[in-house]
C-alpha cells in the first residue's frame, strides 16, 4: 500500500476510527471498574453490615468485662430479639463465655468461621467471627450472618444493568455520534437536492457543513458550487433569451415596415438580405456566448507567439476597416510566448481589436504592448476613443451592453467583449478594462510559456495557423 493511498489528515476515516476506538476503550474501562464495584457489592459485606457487627462485638466485650457470664447471658437474650440469627461469645480456645455450653454441631461450625473482610462466595448464611475491639485475645463474637446483611440480593438485577442497560446506553450514544457525524450532513445534502428538484436553486448548505475539512465537507462545497453554477447558468440563459428576443424585435420591425412599404423588389430583397444576415450573426454570437459560459471542459493548449498572432489579426482588420497598417502598433517583441488555445485566444484578441478600431477616430492609433509579470504576460491594447465612465468599466463586459453616447461608434450587438472575457478565462487568464491616457485600455493576463521562448528550441518552428472557420464576432 502506497503512502499516497492513506487517508488524509482530515479524512472522515480518522474521525470514525477515533470514535470507535474511544467507544471500545470506554467499554473496557466500564467493564473493569464497574465489575470491581459490583464484585464488592455482591461478594463482600457492606459498610453498614460491618459497622453493625463490630458494634455488637463491642457490646459483647463490655458486658463480659462488667458482668461476666451472667452479663453475656443477658446480652444474648436481648440479641435474640434484635437479630434472627445464632449469636455466641467465645474465648480464644473456642469455648463459650456464656453459661450455656456449645453443642457438638456448633463447635463444628466454629472451625469454618469467616472474617468481616472475607468474600461471601457460598450461598446461605455463613458464620462470622468478630474479635473484641479492645482486646481481641480475650474473646470474639460469633454470629450467623443476618439475612438482611447477606450480599448479592439484587445480583440478577445488577447483572441486567451491567451487561444490558449500560452497554445499550453507550451504544446508543455511539449511534447518536455516528448520526451527527454522517446522517445529519447527508440529510442536508438530500434537502438541497430536493430544493433543486423544486427549482429552488438559491438554497445553500449551512456553514457548519461546508467548513468541515473531511470528505463530507468537500461534498458539501461541491454541492454548493454546483448549485451556484446551475443558478448562474439558468440565469444567464434566461437573460440571453430576454436580450435576444429584444434584439430581434428591431430587425423584425424593419422587415415588417419594408414588406408593408412600396419598395421595388430589388430594394426589398437587399433589405431582407441585410436583416437576415444581421439576425443570423446575432443568433450565432448569442449561442457561442452561451457555450462559453456553460462549457467547462479543458481546451487543448499550445505555445502561441503573440507577435505572430497580432500580425495575422491586423491583416484582416486592416482589410475590413480600411485602416493602414501603420495605425496598428505592436510593441511586444518576439520573446512573448503564452500558453493557450490558438483559435480561442485569436477570437478574443480579434474582438478586442475590432472594438478598439470601431470606437477610435479615423486617424487614431491602436497600440498593443505588454510586459512579463512572474509566470504570466500582462498585455494591454489601448485605443484613442476617449474611454468610458469609471462606473461602466465592468459593465461593458456584460452581454448586449452598448454605452450609447459614451463612445462614438455604430453597429455591433455588445457581445464582443463578453465573449473575449469568457474565452480568456477559459485559458486560465483574466481580462479587465481601464481608462488610459487617450482612450480605453483592455488588459489581458495570460499564462507565459518559457519553454517556447527559448530561441534554440524554437528554431524552425512554423508560425501558428488559425482556423478560418471561426465566426467573426462584433
Amino acid at each position: 500500500m502506497k503512502v499516497s493511498d492513506l487517508p488524509g489528515r482530515h479524512s472522515l476515516f480518522w474521525k470514525l476510527a477515533c470514535l470507535l476506538v474511544a467507544f471500545c476503550l470506554l467499554m473496557i474501562w466500564l467493564s473493569w471498574s464497574w465489575g470491581r464495584y459490583m464484585e464488592q457489592r455482591n461478594q463482600f459485606l457492606s459498610d453498614e453490615a460491618r459497622g453493625t457487627l463490630t458494634r455488637y462485638a463491642a457490646e459483647a466485650e463490655q458486658v463480659w468485662r462488667q458482668g461476666g457470664r451472667k452479663g453475656v447471658d443477658g446480652w444474648l437474650q436481648g440479641m435474640e430479639l434484635r437479630e434472627r440469627a445464632w449469636v455466641g461469645v467465645i474465648n480464644g480456645n473456642l469455648q463459650s463465655l456464656s453459661s450455656d455450653p456449645l453443642s457438638a454441631q456448633e463447635i463444628q461450625r466454629l472451625t469454618f468461621l469467616r472474617g468481616l473482610d472475607w468474600p461471601i462466595h457460598k450461598k446461605g448464611r455463613p458464620w462470622l467471627r468478630v474479635p473484641f475491639p479492645t482486646e481481641p485475645s480475650a474473646g470474639s463474637l460469633v454470629v450467623e450472618l443476618p439475612e438482611r446483611f447477606v450480599p448479592g440480593k439484587y445480583r440478577v438485577f445488577w447483572r441486567v444493568i451491567t451487561n444490558g442497560v449500560i452497554p445499550g446506553l453507550f451504544t446508543l450514544l455511539l449511534c447518536v455520534g455516528l448520526y451527527r457525524l454522517l446522517v445529519v450532513p447527508l440529510n442536508n445534502l438530500r434537502e438541497q437536492a430536493n430544493a433543486w428538484r423544486a427549482d429552488q436553486l438559491n438554497v445553500r448548505l449551512s456553514g457548519g457543513i461546508t467548513r468541515r475539512p473531511d470528505e463530507l465537507g468537500e461534498l458539501a462545497r461541491a454541492f454548493d458550487s454546483m448549485s451556484e453554477r446551475l443558478q448562474s447558468t439558468v440565469a444567464l440563459q434566461q437573460q440571453l433569451l430576454r436580450d435576444l428576443s429584444h434584439e430581434l424585435r428591431t430587425p423584425l420591425s424593419r422587415l415588417r415596415v419594408a414588406s408593408d412599404g412600396e419598395q421595388d423588389l430589388l430594394s426589398l430583397r437587399e433589405r431582407i438580405g441585410r436583416e437576415v444576415d444581421g439576425m443570423q450573426r446575432l443568433v450565432e454570437d448569442t449561442l457561442q456566448l452561451a457555450w462559453l459560459e456553460t462549457e467547462r471542459s479543458p481546451l487543448p493548449d499550445e505555445a502561441i507567439q503573440v507577435q505572430a498572432l497580432w500580425e495575422m489579426l491586423t491583416d484582416d482588420a486592416c482589410y475590413e476597416s480600411g485602416w493602414p497598417t501603420l495605425q496598428l502598433h505592436c510593441s511586444v517583441d518576439s520573446s512573448c510566448w503564452v500558453r493557450g488555445n490558438l483559435n480561442t485566444l485569436a477570437q478574443a484578441l480579434e474582438n478586442i481589436l475590432r472594438n478598439a478600431i470601431r470606437h477610435s477616430p479615423p486617424h487614431g492609433i491602436v497600440r498593443l504592448d505588454g510586459r512579463r509579470a512572474g509566470g504570466y504576460w500582462h498585455l494591454w491594447l489601448e485605443d484613442e476613443g476617449g474611454g468610458v465612465a469609471e462606473e461602466d468599466l465592468e459593465r461593458i463586459f456584460s452581454p448586449f451592453t452598448r454605452l450609447d453616447g459614451s463612445r462614438p461608434g455604430d453597429g455591433g450587438f455588445g457581445l464582443g467583449l463578453s465573449i473575449a472575457r469568457n474565452a480568456v478565462q477559459r485559458q486560465g487568464g483574466t481580462l479587465w478594462a481601464e481608462n488610459g491616457q487617450a482612450g480605453l485600455r483592455v488588459n489581458l493576463r495570460l499564462v507565459a510559456d518559457d519553454s517556447a521562448a527559448d530561441s534554440d528550441a524554437l528554431a524552425g518552428k512554423p508560425a501558428p495557423t488559425l482556423d478560418m472557420s471561426l465566426p467573426r464576432i462584433v
